[in-house]
């Protein structure tokens, strides 16, 4: 049988710190990313990607807003929705590209995916995921009185707009998920967390004004899919104990036990590395086997135990 594995991608893979987020920038850091992945398929793994979509669902509300009085705007569930596309094909193309280049021929596809929350859930109440580019405290404050948004700082790299982020109770699409990988087809699923929507009574799907954590959502597909490993992929090289101080210390390893100890030290900012964490403890304790959080330059030292962080049960 085929190893299977779940690998999320984080939105800020794709535009790097400093970047401004264009579309070649993109391009080219899915081109880094999917010739990792594509080593992996070689290997004879068989995959379900997903991916982050923080900045680029801030930048879609964003020209949503600012174009207000010429177009028709869009909600934030159909933001999320169409930057599933975007970044779908941004993915596709730089994985057929690498796929060609070692002569693979797997076909892939891009699953819009929809994922049910709770409209009672009380995350609507306090606004918590982070959206769109970093903002100096200035431009911050402009828009929170202009515009009327939520602000934070997100670990000391900036001021970001935050949204609500329900928790992901199911994969609408689940089913069409595992008939696609019994087809032997490499899947893009579930982007930025899924579509966020509300199933009524009547089984009416109904759309969110929210922004799934896609750690969260990845960790329950991962736990419904059964897959031998979740990978996390983010912007370092692996989880660090007091991040950016002179003390700050890898961890290769660890179970998720001690991953909860460290987490409730406060260790993982939860604009950062705290969504992955729990995400990562999520899937052990609902009975996964391996998780590995680490950046796309070290995925292949990763698989084999040379790099990134590795947890356990």
């Amino acid at each position: 049988m085929k190893k299977t594995a779940l690998i999320a991608i984080g939105g800020n893979s794709l535009i790097r710190a400093g970047e401004r987020g264009t579309i070649e920038e993109q391009l080219n850091n899915a081109y880094a990313t999917a010739k990792s992945i594509a080593q992996m398929v070689k290997l004879g793994w068989e995959l379900v990607i997903t991916h982050g979509n923080g900045p680029q669902a801030g930048a879609a509300l964003l020209r949503s807003e600012r174009a207000a009085a010429e177009v028709y705007t869009h909600t934030l569930d159909m933001c999320v929705a169409t930057t599933q596309s975007e970044i779908g094909y941004i993915l596709q193309r730089a994985l057929e590209y690498q796929f060609r280049n070692i002569e693979l021929n797997n076909h892939i596809i891009t699953l819009p995916t929809m994922v049910r929350v709770d409209e009672n859930d009380p995350a609507f109440l306090k606004p918590s995921k982070p959206i769109g580019p970093f903002y100096s405290k200035a431009v911050a404050e402009e828009k929170k009185a202009t515009l009327g948004w939520d602000i934070v700082e997100d670990a000391a790299r900036g001021y970001r707009r935050v949204v609500a982020s329900p928790e992901p109770i199911e994969v609408l699409e689940l089913e069409v998920i595992k008939k696609i990988l019994e087809l032997d087809i490499i899947i893009i699923a579930l982007g930025g967390g899924g579509i966020p929507v509300i199933v009524k009574p009547d089984r009416t799907i109904v759309g969110s004004e929210a922004v799934i954590d896609k750690d969260k959502s990845s960790a329950l597909l991962a736990k419904e899919l059964g897959v031998d490993l979740f990978i996390i992929s983010t912007d370092t090289d692996k989880v660090y104990l007091n991040y950016k101080k002179k003390n700050q210390t890898g961890i290769p390893k660890a179970t998720a036990d001690e991953m909860q100890k460290y987490f409730e030290e406060g260790h993982f900012p939860a604009g950062s590395m705290g969504p992955k964490v729990e995400s990562a403890i999520r899937f052990i304790r609902n009975g996964g086997k391996k998780v590995i959080i680490t950046s796309y330059e070290y995925l292949m030292d990763a698989l084999e135990e040379k790099a990134g962080t590795h947890i356990v049960p």
